[in-house]
């Protein structure tokens, strides 16, 4: 089973993005997210960012993330 978290994009160099995924910063390759823009939420998976998604959506997700753990 694989699990993609969400995370916010910080900051864009290049290929790469800082996030932060719950409060965990750290660099994902965005190549395969078109116009991934500073501010937004996209899926980590791998190191990788695979799919953006809503505001609303990621903090549901976090916050499901955050009651099982």
């Amino acid at each position: 089973m694989c699990l993609a978290i969400p995370a916010k994009i910080l900051k864009i160099e290049d290929n790469l993005a800082l996030v932060d995924m719950a409060g965990v910063k750290r660099q994902a390759d965005i190549r395969m997210v078109s116009n991934a823009r500073v501010g937004e939420y996209v899926l980590i998976h791998a190191g990788f960012a695979i799919e953006k998604i809503g505001e609303k959506e990621a903090e549901e997700t976090l916050q499901l993330l955050r009651e099982i753990i």
